[in-house]
């Protein structure tokens, strides 16, 4: 049973996870609009809004949490340019948007994850 088993797997081991969604978000953040599945947007939505949040206090502990978690001009850009976007916002600061068309490999249900 997978009780409080939260976040998806995506086949890959612990390191290799956390890889993938350090540059899902690192690639989110800098371009602000990407077309993925629909599991990947979600799961990144969930990373992404903790991060915004972090950066909304703007000090430089937030900072450089976000510097350890993030490349550094994707951290820059988020403290900077995107959390101040969002200071009067208490939430949901990505939207994930299903899109009709399917992948053209496999079939998977795809979406857009933007910034609101």
């Amino acid at each position: 049973m997978r009780h409080l088993k939260q976040g998806r797997k995506f086949h890959r081991e612990k390191g290799q996870r956390a890889a993938f969604k350090k540059s899902i978000a690192r690639n989110l953040i800098i371009k602000e609009r990407i077309r993925t599945t629909d599991g990947r947007a979600k799961e990144m939505k969930r990373e992404v809004d903790k991060l915004v949040t972090v950066a909304k206090k703007q000090n430089v502990a937030s900072l450089r949490i976000l510097i350890a978690r993030l490349s550094k001009p994707a951290a820059m850009k988020l403290f900077y340019d995107i959390a101040p976007r969002y200071a009067d916002r208490l939430g949901g600061y990505t939207r994930v948007t299903k899109v009709s068309r399917l992948r053209t490999g496999d079939g998977s249900a795809m979406s857009v994850i933007e910034f609101v």
